[in-house]
């Protein structure tokens, strides 16, 4: 199968303490995996790294073949538009409000398209999250299951072959959680890739093709989804890994 993002020997230094350290790793193009394991072991550091958001201390991430640190601003945009990410905090601009929030990524990406097409793609993806308020207000003004749909719509503006998700299930409610779940599956079926963290194990387990452990900021195994389904111990070894 072919790899789409490759982490190479990536390690990864923040504040005098190695967080990662020598991941090697191959993506599937149009699969699913989760990264898992203890809290503070490093995953959403790896989820960044191979999203190119963080740059490897030693070692390279590769996106299609070409590394991501080297890429030129012509190539890096091209990236970022393919690619999307969903940040644990949601990360959202705290002086801007919802619409210009929305806006921007189709103001970067799509800088010909005009205002009313804009519009109606923000309120497509709102309505596919199902946030219903007013767009005209800061984040501030949201709880943090609001906030979270928000941030999923932000990153599925400009419709991304790759997602990258950090806990984004997170502080939503049953229903909203479930909606969001159901939107990765639409990618699924469209053959999109996926790479995400999360400690919720229904969601591993229904949604994953591969899980990559992560321990302690080193690659420990990777398990399919059929290993996981045929062998209980393995499912529960990996349950007590993400709940420690």
């Amino acid at each position: 199968m072919e790899k789409i993002l490759e982490l190479n020997n990536v390690s990864f230094r923040a504040q005098d303490r190695t967080v990662i350290q020598n991941v090697t790793f191959g993506f599937e193009k149009s699969k699913t995996t989760a990264i898992v394991g203890p809290s503070g072991g490093g995953k959403s550091t790896v989820l960044k790294l191979a999203a190119g958001l963080l740059v490897p201390t030693q070692g390279e991430a590769f996106y299609r073949g070409s590394n991501i640190a080297q890429m030129n601003r012509i190539e890096n945009l091209a990236f970022r538009k393919e690619g999307a990410f969903v940040f644990q905090d949601s990360a959202l601009w705290a002086n801007q409000n919802l619409f210009e929030i929305l806006e921007l990524p189709l103001r970067i990406h799509f800088p010909e398209m005009p205002l009313p097409e804009r519009k109606n793609r923000i309120q497509e993806v709102l309505n596919e999250v199902g946030y219903k308020r007013d767009l005209y207000i800061r984040p501030s003004q949201l709880s943090m299951g609001e906030q979270k749909l928000i941030a999923f719509g932000r990153a599925l503006m400009c419709r991304p072959a790759l997602l990258f998700l950090d806990e984004w299930t997170e502080s939503l409610d049953d229903y909203s959680g479930k909606r969001l779940v159901d939107l990765v599956r639409r990618h699924q079926q469209e053959e999109k890739t996926v790479i995400f963290v999360s400690h919720d194990f229904r969601i591993i387990k229904n949604l994953s093709d591969y899980v990559v452990m992560i321990v302690a900021g080193e690659f420990s195994t990777v398990f399919s989804r059929k290993q996981i389904e045929q062998d209980d111990d393995l499912a529960q070894h990996i349950e007590r890994g993400i709940a420690s």
